[in-house]
């Protein structure tokens, strides 16, 4: 008789398992379900007359069971056969939202190229990020170019 109860003990136990495992595929599954992510990102250049500069940044945000993650990047550049160049790059941020931001111009004499990147991430709501670039030569017009993306995340 003893082995009987033991035998149904034991088989209890792996229903009580199995039921377990199965509620633990339900909750990954509805975790799944809720999870929000976006990325985003733009980059441009200019160039013209032995100058040329360009920018980029990018940044993603994903919402999920455990809490919310960003990540941000920018960068740039600039190059000039002789005259100036100068590049710089600012990221900061908190814990609702990060920016960064980077600037590159190159020069020489009348002739420039130069780019600007803006990028903004809002943790779990949206993303946003603009290059604009310019190129110039003396007796012309500017060159101008504009790349903007965004995402909305569903709240």
């Amino acid at each position: 008789m003893q082995e009987n109860t033991l035998t149904e003990e034991k088989r209890d136990e792996r229903v009580n398992q199995n039921r377990d495992a199965a509620g633990l595929f339900a909750v990954s599954t509805t975790a799944l379900a809720l999870a929000q992510s976006g990325t985003v990102g733009t980059g441009g250049s200019a160039a013209v007359g032995g100058t040329s500069a360009s920018t980029l940044g990018t940044g993603g945000t994903s919402t999920g069971s455990t809490g919310t993650s960003s990540t941000i990047g920018s960068a740039g550049n600039a190059a000039a056969v002789e005259g100036k160049t100068s590049s710089r790059t600012n990221v900061h941020g908190n814990d609702n939202m990060l920016q960064g931001q980077s600037k590159a111009k190159a020069q020489d004499g009348g002739t420039w190229s130069k780019s600007q990147t803006k990028t903004k991430v809002k943790a779990g709501e949206s993303l946003d990020s603009r290059t604009k670039s310019m190129a110039h030569e003396p007796g012309s017009k500017p060159v101008k170019s504009t790349t903007r993306s965004s995402v909305d995340l569903p709240q």
